[in-house]
């Protein structure tokens, strides 16, 4: 299965697109805008990408060019633009393959099945993740943790291996809930509990984090532990 990057700002195409591909087995992350997209591929990688025209931030044609400047994913353009002079010059500006909307689901499998084929892409090959002692296996949906595998529920793995895609970055409560819940709405009670949970599992507390960070009224941010001072040295 592949690592699927869905860049799509409406919200109810965005939420099947995500449920119909991670139901197929694929791994899903997806952004509403062109520089969310553009900082994925550039930071974290995927197998291909699924990439809206209309865009909030940027022209879809114009996130296309510079996505082709930092790499050559496979890109599928979904479009409810069906003029044939606008279609030729998409695929002449690097997108690989295009679906004019609506669209379904079976049929967006077979077109990224036959865009995979074609470029020779491996999917999986952006199926680990890495945070300092971290290792997460996407497709086998696997922690491991300074070499010791960790026993994970389903959504402490989803809720961890979100944040490790962003490393550094602090996550809203509110795109967690929407991302990882899949609710437009919820309590800040049901992610703290989850993280707290985590938090356990990975060694540290709330109080002395080593990797899940609260930024106090923001949200959350992963990111590997400071390195320790050998032993007989102490920290300046």
């Amino acid at each position: 299965m592949a690592t699927v990057l869905v860049v799509e700002d409406d919200p109810f195409v965005r939420s099947a697109l995500i449920r119909h591909l991670s139901g197929a087995g694929h791994a899903v992350r997806s952004v509403g805008t062109a520089l969310e997209a553009l900082r994925e591929v550039a930071q974290v990688g995927c197998d291909v990408v699924i990439l809206d025209l209309g865009l909030p931030d940027l022209d879809g044609s114009e996130a296309l060019k510079m996505i082709r400047g930092l790499t050559d994913v496979p890109v599928i353009i979904s479009t409810a633009r069906d003029d044939e002079s606008e279609i030729i010059r998409l695929l002449n500006a690097g997108a690989d393959d295009y679906l004019v909307k609506p669209f379904s689901g079976e049929h967006l499998s077979a077109r990224m099945a036959a865009v995979l084929r074609r470029s020779g892409a491996a999917p999986g090959t952006g199926q680990h993740l890495q945070v300092g002692g971290i290792r997460i296996d996407l497709q086998r949906r696997q922690v491991v943790l300074d070499g010791t595998e960790l026993d994970l529920t389903r959504r402490e793995f989803d809720l961890l291996a979100f944040l490790a895609a962003r490393p550094g970055v602090v996550v809203s409560r509110r795109e967690l809930l929407a991302e990882v819940w899949r609710q437009p709405y919820g309590t800040d009670q049901t992610i703290d509990v989850h993280l707290s949970w985590l938090r356990r599992k990975l060694g540290e507390t709330a109080s002395k984090p080593r990797y899940l960070h609260t930024v106090r009224g923001v949200g959350v941010r992963l990111d590997p532990p400071a390195a320790e001072p050998p032993a007989g040295e102490h920290a300046p």
